[in-house]
């Protein structure tokens, strides 16, 4: 049961992904380059997928 909650728990990534956009639009104190990276490593959600179902656990 633990396993199952913490992998619901994983697909709140794209939910995470949109906050994370709308903050790095605000950030004044950042370059348009460093944005980019960040925006892009954000669209990867296999971390969490792969820490869950390699034995890691959440909580």
């Amino acid at each position: 049961m633990k396993k199952l909650a913490e992998l619901l728990v994983c697909f709140l990534h794209p939910l995470a992904v949109v906050l994370m956009w709308i903050d790095l639009a605000t950030r004044t104190d950042m370059g348009r380059g460093r944005k980019v990276v960040w925006a892009v490593f954000a669209l990867i959600p296999l971390v969490p997928f792969l820490y869950v179902l390699t034995g890691g656990e959440l909580w």
